[in-house]
């Protein structure tokens, strides 16, 4: 058995891809791959294998020198060497080359799947992610606080893309509470309406008057019609409903993981504290503050 190695983010990237089983991101593991090879006139096969212990952070490589910065962010204090942090990125981002800083880090990399860049500044005391994804700023800011032992960390964010998605979702909800209380309305009236159509349908029955009777009943039956379709009507409702509710949940879970320990559940209680009370300003800025 022959063992290569393979250290290039790029090599790695175009290995995984074609392992649609592994997900390459975010977390450690040790991917491997066989391949056999035999000469046409031989029953021997030579197998060459390929495996390697990839670090949480694989597919990102050092960003161009022209590449903007991002306009959204999240800073947060840290109250550790910048050497320490340099370590950790070390051995967390499988890059072609080890960073090195004394004074101040400023290392701007590039996700190879989406193509956004993430820039990560550190001064004595502060750090700063400049990223566009929220949910890859979180990933990294709950692994550095894991491994530097952070029990608790407040931060101040700035994501107006996905402040922006989150209030298009949130005019969805109330449209589509309105929408319920409509249909419910309008179901209790049609409920009363059928009840007195179906006395007056007894009633003309009693009295022999079939014309009346006919008449009643024709209009049950469009009322009955009516109701039906009102029901599917609020049944598409409640599911696009609940999907919107599910979306604005994990906006909150992901403006949680901004933070660290107490400052985090503080935010998600805060947040959905905000929403029942319909305060849609209290809400962005506990997402953006981390509190009120």
């Amino acid at each position: 058995m022959v063992k290569v190695t393979c250290t290039s983010a790029l090599q790695w990237y175009h290995i995984i891809s074609q392992c649609p089983h592994i997900s390459p991101e975010r977390r450690p593991h040790r991917p491997s791959r066989q391949n056999f090879r035999r000469h046409k006139n031989s029953s021997q096969y030579h197998v060459f294998e390929l495996s390697r212990q990839l670090p949480r952070f694989t597919l990102y490589i050092q960003a161009p020198t022209n590449t903007p910065q991002p306009k959204s962010f999240v800073s947060f204090p840290v109250n550790e060497r910048i050497n320490r942090v340099v370590m950790w990125i070390n051995q967390n981002f499988l890059l072609d080359e080890e960073i090195a800083a004394d004074t101040e880090l400023d290392l701007r990399l590039m996700a190879l799947r989406t193509g956004c860049p993430i820039f990560l500044h550190m001064v004595p005391g502060t750090i700063t992610i400049h990223c566009e994804d929220i949910d890859l700023v979180g990933d990294i800011v709950q692994a550095l606080a894991a491994s530097l032992n952070i029990e608790n960390m407040t931060s101040t964010a700035n994501f107006p893309d996905f402040i922006e998605k989150l209030k298009e979702v949130l005019v969805k909800v109330d449209e589509f509470h309105n929408v319920r209380q409509k249909l419910t309305a309008e179901m209790a009236d049609h409920s009363n309406l059928i009840r007195s159509l179906v006395v007056r349908a007894e009633d003309a029955r009693l009295m022999n008057d079939m014309n009346s009777m006919k008449q009643s009943y024709l209009k049950l039956y469009d009322l009955n019609r009516d109701l039906v379709n009102g029901y599917n009507i609020r049944c598409n409702n409640h599911s696009e409903l609940l999907a919107c509710l599910k979306i604005v949940n994990q906006g909150i879970q992901k403006a949680g993981r901004l933070r660290v320990g107490k400052p985090k559940t503080q935010v998600v209680t805060a947040c959905r504290s905000a929403i029942k009370q319909g305060d849609v300003e209290k809400l962005f800025k506990i997402i953006e503050c981390g509190g009120v």
